[in-house]
């Protein structure tokens, strides 16, 4: 099993690829795919069906995941930072890099 640095409902920043630059929240983080959904970043139009729960059909646009390597965490102050893990008594915390802040 890997282990990710990031979680759902962090804030992260997209330092690589179409949509660099733009920030968002984590909505869901898909381990066994090594790939995170972001809100509001890398919107794709989805065809759908009609169906009982939507009876016309028609065209959603919704987030797709994005690989977790084009993604850096924010910290506190808004800016991207390395995680990294360590103990603290007896619980594993994640901390920034940049600052040494517990996240």
């Amino acid at each position: 099993m890997t282990k990710l640095k990031i979680k759902s409902g962090d804030t992260v920043k997209v330092i690589a690829g179409d949509h660099k630059g733009s920030e968002g929240k984590v909505l869901k983080v898909l381990i066994d795919k090594n790939k995170a959904i972001v809100e509001g970043v890398n919107m794709v139009k989805k065809h759908t069906k009609p169906s009982a729960q939507s009876p016309q059909g028609g065209i959603v646009e919704k987030e797709a995941p994005m690989q977790i390597s084009n993604l850096s965490l924010l910290n506190s102050k808004g800016e991207t930072t390395r995680v990294g893990f360590r103990m603290e008594g007896d619980k594993k915390v994640r901390f920034s890099k940049k600052s040494n802040e517990v996240i």
